[in-house]
């Protein structure tokens, strides 16, 4: 797609998010070269064990990250509850500013700041839900150069926050979930973990 190598993926995800990202995480590569930064929106007080349930399903070492921890290759990152996870070079930040589209973690926040790190090097993919966040902070992404995935809203849950995002931006890849993982491991196969630098 370009020469740049991208160095970030990130994911938004809303309603029917869990049952996408049983699809998506288990058919990543074990070896997947980048780290992945997912946000999925849940309820403020739900303490669902949901980062447990993820890990179960996730080929690669999957956690919600604490402030100022290190963004590492090969690894999955899931928005804590009730925190907004931002991107800084190298590193995440929460934050407990008021809710962005009614929601906390923000699906645009996480991609605006990844956009903000890392230019046109992210990946921003966005799944089902019945909302339009992380419509804007994908249609970032791509005017910064980096490549805007979405999931075609007729394998959706919910196809509200695709086809947000798909009217938001020019999409470079409209995929079934089946095919999204598929996609992801061929795109960064080039990707070495020695290339990766924060």
């Amino acid at each position: 797609m370009k020469n740049v190598p991208y160095e970030i993926v990130v994911i938004g995800a809303s309603f029917g998010g869990l049952s996408a990202l049983q699809i998506l995480l288990p058919e990543i590569a074990a070896d997947f070269p980048l780290p992945i930064v997912i946000v999925q929106h849940r309820g403020k007080y739900e303490n669902s064990g949901l980062c447990e349930f993820l890990r179960r399903h996730s080929s690669l070492p999957l956690d919600e990250p604490d402030d100022k921890e290190e963004i590492e290759a090969g690894r999955v990152y899931l928005a804590p509850r009730d925190y907004h996870l931002l991107i800084e070079r190298g590193h995440f930040a929460l934050s407990t500013e008021a809710a962005v589209s009614y929601a906390r973690p923000s699906i645009d926040v996480l991609f605006e700041s990844a956009v903000e790190a890392y230019k046109n090097a992210v990946v921003g993919l966005i799944l089902t839900g019945a909302n339009a966040d992380g419509a804007q902070g994908l249609a970032q992404i791509k005017a910064h150069g980096g490549l805007a995935i979405v999931q075609d809203p007729s394998s959706a849950e919910a196809r509200a926050m695709p086809e947000a995002a798909i009217a938001a931006t020019a999409i470079d890849c409209i995929l079934p979930i089946s095919e999204i993982a598929p996609f992801l491991n061929q795109l960064c196969r080039q990707v070495s973990r020695s290339s990766y630098g924060m």
